[in-house]
């Protein structure tokens, strides 16, 4: 992973807290409507998310840093517990589903402990049309996934994933083609 790939911030200053304020307060005003007002609940998503497709579906209990560094195509779905770290773009194609308790993570912090809880740096992730996503599943910072993908439950991403792939396991691997 190239320098010029990553998003470098430093914690606590003025301006990531107010980034993390306006987000946090649409999370929980999220979290807490109505469960059968699907129109208030997608009005706060598009206000959220920095573009969002037609008929995004979000279970409660959703969480993210910023907000405004996701994209999402066309009927996305995630389940309970969903936990977006979005200090650098998540694009999520069209057609996703993405299953309960599953972390989505573009940060990540130096491996020198000097500092390290100081600043820290994001790596973009690309998720494809049509993927799904197992429950429990994380997908970590400067991974891509295929089109047609599936990442079967609990399954750790630390590396692209082809198109047209099944991937399992910590880390996850490639089991067969699609």
């Amino acid at each position: 992973m190239s320098d010029k790939e990553k998003i470098y911030y430093d914690r606590g200053t003025e301006e990531l807290k107010l980034k993390n304020i306006r987000a946090h307060k649409l999370v929980q005003k999220f979290n807490n409507s109505d469960i059968e007002d699907f129109t208030k609940k997608e009005e706060i998503i598009e206000e959220l998310f920095g573009s969002v497709g037609v008929n995004p579906s979000i279970e409660h209990n959703f969480h993210c840093d910023l907000g405004y560094n996701i994209h999402v195509g066309d009927h996305f779905y995630a389940g309970y517990n969903c936990t977006i770290l979005d200090m650098a773009e998540v694009r999520v194609g069209h057609n996703c589903m993405i299953g309960p308790n599953v972390g989505i993570y573009t940060a990540g912090h130096s491996i020198e402990p000097k500092d390290r809880n100081k600043s820290g740096y994001g790596i973009p992730i690309k998720i494809g049309n049509d993927v799904w996503i197992g429950g429990s599943c994380v997908i970590l910072a400067g991974v891509t996934i295929g089109n047609n993908s599936i990442v079967a439950a609990g399954s750790v991403v630390t590396k692209d994933v082809p198109s047209n792939t099944i991937v399992a396991g910590n880390p996850a691997k490639i089991l067969k083609s699609i």
